[in-house]
């Protein structure tokens, strides 16, 4: 089961400083297989998004993906980019530019647009409950969309127990991406 830590600046603050010493605490304990770069709102994102994938480096990341900006992360030598659910037109260009795509998906039509459109994984949330997420899809949806999908799915939202983490695997999803896990 693949490990995808997503940052968010509530946890890992809004400084590079912060940044840093919140991943450097995570990485004394875990190294995931996938980590994301997401803050919304930093008007300093280029900046930090560099720190970001130096850190990552330093602690032989396998795959450090940024959120949403295609050309920032080939610009800065990142593996790939997670694309929003808004942003499906961008894989192609993203592709071209032999970056690894994961897109936010939340429902089997968008997961099969997905999949057509050659993204390399996808999220599917929120499989629990999870803070300002909207109502929580499931393990019995998540095992159905595995089943009819063939691009790796990272099950997401509310995952943050080795018991959620074992039943999105029993259901046989690529990985799981959480924020609060990680903590």
């Amino acid at each position: 089961m693949k490990t995808y830590l997503i940052t968010d600046p509530s946890y890992y603050g809004s400084s590079t400083d912060s940044l840093e010493s919140s991943l450097e605490a995570v990485f004394s304990k875990n190294i995931p297989d996938f980590i994301l770069y997401r803050d919304k709102s930093a008007s300093e994102y280029p900046q930090r998004a560099s720190a970001f994938v130096k850190i990552c480096r330093r602690y032989t990341i396998a795959n450090v993906l940024l959120h949403g900006d295609y050309l920032l992360a080939n610009t800065l030598g990142a593996d790939g980019v997670h694309f929003t659910s808004t942003q499906f037109d961008a894989i192609t260009e993203a592709k071209k530019m032999g970056l690894y795509i994961v897109i936010s998906t939340h429902s089997h039509e968008e997961a099969k647009r997905a999949q057509e459109l050659g993204a390399d994984a996808i999220t599917y949330s929120p499989i629990f409950f999870s803070p300002a997420k909207g109502e929580p899809k499931g393990l019995e949806d998540l095992k159905e969309i595995v089943d009819k999908i063939r691009v790796p799915i990272f099950a997401l939202g509310g995952i943050t127990t080795q018991e959620q983490i074992k039943a999105v695997e029993e259901c046989g999803a690529y990985g799981f991406a959480s924020i609060r896990y990680f903590i």
